[in-house]
């Protein structure tokens, strides 16, 4: 049996897809990745809300799945949007790597510091931590921000930590920010493999079923919110309480709100949702 893997073509999203497809491999099961850019890749200047909501490196592997041109899609869970595609399922999460947020130039936020990330969730955060930093958007994959940090003369940037992890780039990472510092973003080190409903058979085998209930809390979390890339929302579970957060723009305010269960986590956030 050939099953067509669909992935994003970036150094990164094909290591991504690599792993995946090793853990799909098998006895009379070949594996045939198929490369598809995606918005988010095809603009890589404009911030995210100028190209569209949450999904912009999503939504071209979901088409292709619902067309029939590929049979899994593999996605960072943190790009997906909270809810379901209709039609669509994510039929396994891989082990969740780590989730949290580095910092690469520098060990610690210095007061005055130039840091880069096109994030407003990342931005927010930051701010609340240390007011006087001045945050520079920044895009691209990682090897470009990396590089861009250099030559823009920045302190900084942030990056998800499971992301230079997996490319072989952890001696960049100064610091790695704890959760209680700067919450992740729902989704945030794990891999979603989503196929066409009724088809879950095709990866089944390859979830993780306690990486599930976490970031399943975590979108469902999201999910009643209303948050997206365009608003400073993160949810975090460690596999006791789930963490969720909203916060203004320039990170002059900051709600978190901690629980068991991601509607009563969520409800207890509504109200700052248009603070």
């Amino acid at each position: 049996m050939l099953i067509r893997v669909g992935s994003r073509g970036s150094r990164l999203a094909l290591t991504q897809a690599e792993l995946a497809s090793a853990r799909l491999r098998g006895p009379g099961i070949e594996i045939a990745l198929v490369p598809i850019t995606t918005a988010g890749d095809r603009d890589r200047t404009r911030p995210f809300g100028e190209i569209g909501a949450r999904g912009v490196f999503v939504k071209e592997l979901e088409e292709a799945l619902l067309d029939g041109r590929i049979d899994v899609a593999v996605h960072s869970a943190k790009d997906m949007t909270s809810t379901d595609t209709e039609g669509l399922v994510v039929g396994a999460y891989l082990e969740r790597e780590d989730p949290r947020d580095a910092l690469c130039g520098l060990s610690e936020l210095r007061p005055g510091a130039r840091v880069g990330t096109a994030s407003v969730r990342r931005r927010a955060q930051l701010l609340a931590l240390e007011p006087t930093l001045s945050i520079e958007p920044l895009r691209g994959n990682i090897d470009t921000r990396l590089r861009k940090r250099g030559e823009r003369g920045l302190d900084a940037i942030v990056l998800a930590a499971c992301g230079l992890d997996r490319l072989g780039l952890a001696a960049e990472i100064g610091r790695r920010f704890d959760p209680e510092e700067i919450v992740p973003e729902a989704g945030q080190g794990a891999l979603a493999l989503q196929v066409r409903a009724g088809e879950e058979h095709l990866v089944g085998a390859a979830d993780h079923a306690e990486t599930r209930r976490r970031v399943e809390a975590e979108r469902a979390c999201v999910a009643v919110i209303g948050g997206g890339c365009l608003a400073p929302i993160a949810a975090y579970h460690d596999g006791v309480h789930l963490t969720a957060l909203v916060a203004a723009d320039d990170g002059s305010w900051i709600e978190r709100r901690s629980g068991e269960e991601p509607g009563e986590v969520a409800a207890a956030l509504m109200p700052f949702v248009s603070a």
